[in-house]
Parts: C-alpha cells; structure tokens; sequence
C-alpha cells in the first residue's frame, strides 16, 4: 500500500516510518509537515492511506482531511498522541471522511514491533475495505411472530467514515422526547467510544451513552456500541457484546447488529445505513427488510463516503434511499406518536 505521513514533529514521522517498516508491502510516498503541504502533494499524487495528524502549524488535520476528500480524496486515518484532549477534533475529522483513528505508535518504548500493531492493524482493515471482496452469504431468519400490542420501537443505525458528522445532523433532528429506542453502531475504536458519546450528547441535545452489557433499548436514550466487540440483541430484548464472528473485518459489526434486530426484535423498527466505506451493514439491512422492517440507506450527495449505502442499494435491501437531512423527518414521521 502506498502510504504517506502528515505530521509536523520529527520523533512521529520516525515512529511512524519504523512501524510500516515491520511490513515490506507498505511504501512510504511522501511526508508533509503541515495540512497545506499535505493538500498539495496529495493532488500531486495521491497515496491509498494518509497517516494524519491533528495539530499542526499552516493547517491542522480537520482542515486538510476536509480538504483533500473534498479535492483529491483517498483513505485517512487520524494519528494523535493525546486522544482525550483532542476527542472533538478526531470527530470533526471522521465527519470529513477520516475513516479511522489510532494512538501514535510509541517511539523506544519496549518491544517495537508490538507498539507498531495497532497502527498495522488498522492499516490491513482498511486494505481489506479497498480490495475488491466478495458479497457475505445471506442467512435467511424465520419469520418471527411480532408482538404488535407491544409499543416496542426501535431505530437501529449503522455508519462509518463520515458517520460522526452524519449521527450529528440526524440526531439533532430529533427532540428529547422521540418515542423509540435508538442504538448506534458506529466504527470506532473502544478507547474514543465513550468521548463519541459524549460529543454527541452535548452537540446534540440528546443522551447518548455507552450500550451497557444485558440491557434493554429504551426510548429516550441512544446507546453507543462501546467495545471492539460486536453487539448484538438477544432473543429475550437485550443486549450483548459478543466476540463472535471472530472473522469480521470491523468490530463492532453493523451486519451482525442488524441481523440480530431481523431475527429477535419482536416490535416496530427501522434500519438505517449511513456513510460509510465498504460493505458492512448492507447485508444486515436486506435482512431487516425481509423480516418487514422498513430500511432506509443514505443517498449518494449527502454520503461523505458512498460505500456501504452504495452496497445497500445494489442488494435492494432499502426500502428508501434518502438525503440525510430527511432522514431524522422521516423518522419522526413513523413514530409520530
């Protein structure tokens, strides 16, 4: 993979050229020391993966991912060394098109190689989510009898690169006292999960919080899947987190989400597919559909990254392709009461 590096401080860029050295196939392209450089060199040849940082002098990471998936767009992965401090600026990025974000590897501290993993591992997930892969099986769920006395609503959303700033404009689109449960899942390291939720939450106007383990969606609250693990409902209304299946390439899994709500939800519900690259989620929402939940996926002009909407709506498993910023009148439209 071609790689190049934006950061403006001499001990990253070498803590970062050590650690795609542990992998020959990786070529290292170019590095800017700042955003502006990085905009140019990318339109002058642009790499597969940009190693972003965030604060830099000339131009700061947000403004220069803005900018290049505006102008010459390729994979982003913010690189930051202080997460906690700068949790809004990661979000602010994702809502760009950054597709995910990584601690900076650290420099002469213990065993290289294992500091270097994280950084790998997101670098393969992404590689994976460029390739060109086959379509996953779909498994048909047996109709389950629904419960139609129970006001039970559920709205399950899914979204990737672009996702935060898509969940903000949707969720604010929403009133404190909207009448279903919603569940997020978002892809996004555990160790931002929780500062997501609580970006949301203040940007928003809403409460946003971590899905805990064995609880039920309820109305009025939106909860964040918060693990690497993926989550999923359970026959009995709850939730889980679950490390199977082991084989999924982005935990958590909107897939495994999705179809866990085609198989066990016994109330009204809506799936939703947002911006995203690759194809996760497209295959859960054909299987909401079958089971006669109404599924929305987000069009094209409004997707920062037109993938997994795109993967959707090629399998028809939406109902409605919509604008974003219909999405949230449309859901108040169905739980109107």
């Amino acid at each position: 993979m071609r790689i190049a590096i934006v950061n403006d401080m001499p001990l990253a860029v070498e803590a970062l050229r050590r650690a795609l050295a542990f992998e020959p196939k990786h070529q290292l392209v170019w590095v800017a020391g700042n955003g502006e450089e990085a905009v140019r060199l990318c339109a002058e040849d642009t790499p597969d993966l940009i190693l972003m940082d965030l604060i830099m002098p000339v131009m700061d990471g947000v403004e220069a991912t803005r900018r290049i998936m505006a102008q010459s767009p390729c994979a982003i992965v913010i690189v930051t060394v202080d997460r906690q401090q700068n949790v809004h600026r990661v979000f602010e990025a994702m809502g760009f098109g950054a597709l995910d974000v990584v601690d900076t590897p650290a420099l002469g501290a213990g065993d290289a190689k294992e500091a270097a993993a994280p950084l790998l591992r997101k670098i393969m997930n992404i590689g994976w989510l460029m390739g060109q892969q086959p379509p996953k099986r779909v498994h048909p769920v047996e109709n389950q009898p629904r419960k139609s006395l129970e006001q039970r609503r559920l709205v399950a959303i899914g979204s990737s690169a672009g996702g935060p700033a898509a969940l903000e404009t949707l969720l604010k689109g929403l009133p404190r006292s909207f009448q279903a449960a919603i569940v997020l899942v978002q892809h996004v390291d555990q160790v931002f999960a929780a500062g997501m939720a609580e970006w949301l939450s203040s940007s928003c106007g809403v409460n946003v919080r971590l899905a805990r383990d064995g609880e039920t969606p309820q109305a009025g609250t939106v909860l964040l899947a918060g693990t690497n693990h993926h989550i999923r409902l359970l026959k009995n209304g709850t939730l889980a987190y679950t490390a199977e299946p082991v084989n999924e390439i982005y935990r958590p899994s909107i897939d495994v989400f999705f179809e866990s709500v085609a198989r066990y939800w016994d109330g009204e519900a809506v799936g939703v597919l947002l911006t995203g690259m690759g194809r996760d989620g497209a295959q859960g929402l054909k299987l909401m559909r079958q089971q006669g939940f109404l599924t929305i996926a987000q069009d094209q002009h409004s997707s920062s990254v037109y993938g997994m909407p795109k993967a959707a709506a090629a399998i028809d498993a939406a109902v409605e392709i919509r604008p974003l910023d219909t999405i949230a009148p449309r859901l108040l439209e169905i739980f109107h009461t």
